[in-house]
């Protein structure tokens, strides 16, 4: 894929939110909050349309559109109601519109099966033969900056973010330390030791690439958004390949991160550390302080067990 000109990308999304904006000053239907809701939700599908499709108007929409846009909310651990959401929003608009050139589908017809929704703790955990499949896939092919990336959700429990601000000190300091010390959100730092060979492979191998400086996963003619955005895609395109037989869990980037949680807490419940005990550790190497933000990532381990009823 060429590189992109970001200068226009951004012309591209201004000009998208300008048709929006025309066809929501004409809007009288639906109350405030839900006209505010469906134009943000219509804004962030610009913004996808601008960057994954350069696509320079919104009559143009069409069904493989919307179906991108679906694989890309659930790849990046959207909740199921607010895919609907989105979907009904931006239906809304194109219904506005008298020169759509395209039918859109409704959800039954999408060329993508929408999550159910789900009022609980989700296992989204990836199997180890599943993740291995993938991991392969990315390095065989040459591209180490996924693996690597997969690799440190897996094993460290990073989230998408901030595996790409990963700069080269970081990786050094980690490699030195055997431990790698991320920002995470709310600026709060957390330390995360490193025990899988493959981190510290794919930490060396881009390393070697890498200008002193640079962000180790992200080359210097590509936004970081679009690379993260790209690592997510890869996901996708793959996840069918990897699944295991018979297997309903979705397989997302983020679900590496369960993954890491659910295997850490098991690791420290069988070296006798006590599951409550086990729940705040686990919950310190997420950078989580509220229990109930953890219960999300443990929701493979049955509750009793969490919490030792």
């Amino acid at each position: 894929m060429p590189p992109i000109n970001t200068i226009t990308i951004e012309n591209i999304y201004r000009s998208l939110i300008a048709q929006l904006d025309k066809l929501a000053r004409h809007n009288r239907q639906g109350s405030y909050r839900t006209k505010e809701r469906y134009y943000e939700a219509c804004k962030r599908f610009c913004k996808f349309l601008a960057e994954a499709y350069h696509l320079q108007k919104l009559s143009n929409i069409s069904g493989k559109h919307l179906t991108a846009y679906v694989e890309f909310l659930q790849a990046t651990d959207k909740a199921a109601s607010t895919v609907k959401t989105d979907l009904a929003a931006i239906r809304f608009f194109h219904d506005k519109m008298e020169n759509a050139k395209y039918r859109l589908p409704n959800n039954a017809e999408l060329s993508v099966e929408l999550e159910k929704r789900s009022f609980g703790g989700a296992d989204r955990t990836w199997s180890n033969e599943e993740f291995d499949k993938m991991f392969a896939i990315a390095f065989v092919s040459g591209q180490n900056h996924y693996a690597c990336a997969l690799a440190l959700a897996r094993f460290a429990g990073l989230r998408l973010h901030e595996c790409f601000r990963i700069d080269t000190a970081t990786a050094r300091q980690a490699l030195r330390e055997k431990a790698i010390s991320i920002k995470g959100q709310g600026g709060k730092v957390r330390t995360v030791p490193i025990e899988d060979e493959r981190i510290f492979i794919m930490l060396r191998s881009l390393l070697a690439k890498t200008q002193r400086g640079g962000k180790l996963l992200v080359s210097d003619d590509l936004p970081t958004h679009i690379a993260m955005q790209r690592m997510e895609q890869f996901i996708v395109r793959n996840r069918e390949t990897v699944r295991d037989k018979d297997s309903e869990r979705p397989l997302t980037f983020h679900g590496l991160r369960h993954t890491y949680a659910a295997e850490k807490y098991w690791q420290f419940t069988e070296s006798g550390m006590g599951s409550l005990d086990a729940h705040f550790a686990v919950s310190r190497l997420l950078g989580h302080e509220r229990p109930d933000v953890t219960d999300i990532y443990l929701a493979s381990v049955k509750k009793e067990e969490r919490h030792g009823d």
